[in-house]
């Protein structure tokens, strides 16, 4: 799908011409846009065909409406796994704050003699 893309050098319109490597820059909102605009033409194109045989243009159509449902597929993907890891960064955060607690609250429940004892140990 992106060989034959590049090939037929397609571009979009989203603020201007873009390539289809531009895609990956495009905010998911504005490739969102940019399906609903080929939706329209699609849908424009099947309703005045009786013949219903495809075209170049329709074969390019449907060529750039997976292209960006792909970016958009994959765009999503990526962000569920950041935030995902943003998660796991933060319970592990928790669980090693909550260990830290716990070694300072054993330090305060040990008899005097033993800190002082440690105190000596450490030079």
């Amino acid at each position: 799908m992106f060989e034959k893309a590049t090939r037929l050098k397609i571009r979009f319109n989203y603020k201007g011409l873009c390539t289809v490597d531009d895609l990956w820059d495009i905010p998911l909102r504005g490739l969102d846009a940019i399906f609903k605009e080929l939706n329209k033409k699609i849908k424009t194109q099947e309703e005045e065909s009786l013949l219903g045989i495809k075209t170049v243009e329709d074969k390019i159509l449907d060529i750039k409406i997976n292209l960006v449902k792909y970016i958009v597929g994959v765009k999503l993907a990526e962000k569920e796994d950041r935030e995902f890891a943003a998660d796991k960064k933060e319970k592990k955060q928790k669980i090693l704050s909550v260990i830290a607690e716990k070694k300072d609250k054993a330090l305060y429940e040990m008899p005097v003699e033993d800190l002082e004892k440690m105190i000596n140990d450490l030079g």
